[in-house]
């Protein structure tokens, strides 16, 4: 793994720019970088996509598989989430097991999915106490441009979405080729997305670029669904070694509501149509 390494007078410049209401890239704090979603990119998953804001590029992936339920759970589904950050995205990721990063991103993720209800763990159950789907999402990073989490985040939420059921032959007791028209089952009113903030010198930003990224002082992700057209808190995540104050919070609890109320249309017609 390399090291990032930022100039002290970048690092000055971006600081200098935020403090004034703008970034190197033209953006404003809270503004997002173009999104882009695009479906269908394997037809061998029950979904995958290609997500992208600006250059930060991820590929999301779901597939099912028969399993027997946890002893505690007799009649639901289970869920995991895998995320493989490879040098091909960044040259400061590793080839090899997962690293810390890789593990904390898919826990983040996880979390805020599973929280969420979105998944119907009992829709996956397909006789109690011997046999359930399932279901994982599984992430793969193409690109490192900044907030790999958000982008990660939003793909494994639209390929949930868009994924579908194998075709079980109950009598034979096998998962036959191909997929039914059977989307899995998921709870879409509760659909939850996550936003991550940094605080980059004394500024709250939003989707943060790889050199933001690198001098910010915390992160904080927040997985935000839907409560009857308010915004609902499902999980929270803080990362980096800077301390958030009350002042801190306030504000990115703020920016989080503007910005759910901003891009929630948008993300579940992603995931949805």
């Amino acid at each position: 793994m390399s090291n990032y390494i930022m100039p002290n007078l970048q690092k000055k410049k971006i600081e200098a720019c935020l403090k004034e209401g703008k970034r190197l890239d033209g953006r404003k704090s809270d503004e997002y970088r173009e999104i882009s979603v695009e479906e269908g990119i394997s037809l061998n998953s029950a979904s995958a996509v290609r997500v992208k804001f600006g250059k930060t590029e991820v590929l999301a992936g779901v597939h099912l598989a028969l399993a027997t339920p946890y002893p505690d759970s007799p009649d639901e589904g289970t869920f995991m989430t895998g995320v493989e950050l490879h040098p091909m995205a960044s040259q400061q990721f590793d080839i090899g097991r997962p690293g810390i990063n890789a593990i904390e991103m898919a826990r983040v993720i996880d979390r805020g999915i599973r929280e969420s209800g979105f998944i119907d763990f009992k829709g996956l159950c397909i006789k109690e106490g011997e046999k359930i789907w399932q279901v994982f999402v599984d992430i793969v990073a193409i690109n490192d441009d900044g907030n790999l989490l958000d982008v990660a985040g939003l793909a494994a939420v639209i390929a949930l979405g868009k994924a579908r059921m194998p075709i079980y032959n109950e009598a034979e007791d096998k998962v036959e080729d191909g997929f039914s028209e059977e989307g899995i089952p998921l709870k879409k009113d509760v659909l939850s997305f996550s936003m991550t903030f940094h605080k980059v010198g004394n500024v709250i930003v939003a989707d943060v670029d790889k050199e933001e990224e690198e001098i910010s002082k915390f992160r904080l992700t927040i997985a935000i669904g839907d409560n009857n057209g308010e915004p609902r808190i499902t999980a929270m995540q803080k990362g980096k070694a800077g301390t958030i104050n009350a002042v801190d919070m306030e504000n990115i609890l703020e920016l989080a509501e503007s910005k759910w109320t901003e891009l929630f249309t948008k993300v579940k017609e992603y995931t949805f149509e």
